[in-house]
């Protein structure tokens, strides 16, 4: 059984199954924090909106743009991808990946969930039916399109020669970044009961780092697809199903031959990337990717809360707990800020030093889900209706 992460502040909605019980006792109810009073010290600027399709809607997406040359590139679940002009976000070319389904009826729905990644000659997207599509960055044309083990709710990775894909059953696969074809595939397991979304890898020295749903990190040698190592950083421990939950969702940060991760429900945890050693560990969950830059750590752990740690032995630097249960994004590191989203559409900048708010803005009453991206110059955040937006400092 899976559980499904919708865009209510805090809370986790579960799909029960005829016979599961998942709460001993009554549920708690969580209340999302007032949002806090900022005396911006500057006003970032938009330089351009535009809309893409539908975007997510209520559905849990990773969909967010990504952005090569000066090219930004974005896609909606129901299957628009268009391609942008970063300086001023107008449209290159639009294709739509939907099947045609008769001359009356509406297009079945590609339901596209991982990506967008971009990468050489081509941009990469996934769909919750486990389909992976190649297309030409120069005009949106499909180079390829792959079946692969599951769905596809992680961005897909490009290292190697190689497009790599974690799949919601927990298999890894890597795609031969010309055709397509599944070159191998490795079985990270899978417990009766997870969070709604995937670990997408991260690569250093040959090797593919992924987080499992299994609480383990796995490291697997990408030329051949086979496992070196894994670690288990966070084990099922409560009274409920729901608190036992030990996703590592998150993708894992490699620095100076370290590996950094993190799990829902478990722990930070810094490893030995040659032996997948625990180097040492902190009693922070989350689902939100975290940053690794100049020695420190910054997250987002699963209370919304935005942390600092020293990236040697995980010691607090600051903690800024004003945005409880605003479902934030992911953190970015733009111009010097840790920028993030919340779920009534309102990015929060936050000096890197003191953990303090510098500036705050509304930016769509749809809300946020996916993490900001930069962009050289600008940063790009996709609203869940779909609606770019383009700022600058």
């Amino acid at each position: 059984m899976e559980l499904r992460k919708y865009l209510l502040p805090g809370l986790i909605s579960v799909t029960l199954l005829s016979g599961c019980s998942l709460f001993s006792g009554e549920e708690d109810v969580v209340k999302m924090a007032p949002l806090p009073k900022v005396e911006n010290q500057f006003t970032p600027e938009k330089v351009w909106s535009t809309s893409v399709g539908d975007g997510i809607g209520d559905f849990y997406s990773n969909l967010h743009p990504a952005w090569q040359d000066s090219t930004v590139f974005a896609a909606d679940r129901h299957g628009v991808v268009k391609a942008l002009d970063a300086a001023d976000g107008k449209q290159k070319w639009k294709v739509d990946l939907s099947e045609k389904t008769g001359f009356f009826s509406r297009n079945r729905p590609a339901l596209l969930s991982g990506g967008v990644t971009a990468g050489g000659e081509h941009i990469y997207i996934g769909s919750e039916r486990a389909q992976v599509y190649a297309l030409n960055s120069a005009d949106g044309s499909v180079a390829w399109q792959t079946k692969v083990a599951g769905e596809a709710l992680s961005r897909p990775v490009v290292s190697d020669g190689l497009v790599l894909i974690h799949t919601s059953n927990g298999m890894l696969q890597g795609l031969d970044q010309a055709s397509g074809a599944v070159k191998w595939s490795v079985n990270l397991d899978m417990p009766a009961l997870s969070l709604r979304g995937e670990s997408a890898p991260t690569t250093a020295f040959g090797a593919a780092i992924v987080g499992g749903d299994n609480g383990r990190v796995s490291a697997v040698m990408m030329n051949q697809g086979q496992l070196i190592w894994q670690q288990r950083i966070s084990q099922p421990s409560g009274a409920t199903e729901i608190d036992r939950l030990s996703d590592v969702d998150t993708t894992p940060i490699v620095v100076n031959g370290v590996v950094y991760a993190l799990a829902y429900n478990g722990n930070l945890t810094a490893l030995d990337l040659r032996s997948g050693q625990i180097l040492w560990k902190r009693e922070i969950g989350s689902v939100s990717d975290l940053i690794v830059d100049a020695g420190r750590i910054y997250l987002v752990d699963q209370d919304d809360r935005v942390m600092a740690l020293s990236a040697e032995g995980g010691v607090s630097i600051w903690r800024q707990s004003d945005l409880l249960h605003r479902n934030l994004t992911s953190p970015v590191l733009y111009n010097g800020y840790i920028v993030v989203g919340d779920s009534e559409g309102y990015l929060h900048w936050i000096n890197t030093d003191d953990g303090r708010f510098v500036a705050q803005q509304k930016v769509d009453s749809s809300g946020l889900q996916s993490e900001p991206v930069v962009a050289s110059d600008k940063l790009l955040i996709q609203a869940n209706n779909g609606e770019v937006y383009a700022f600058t400092r």
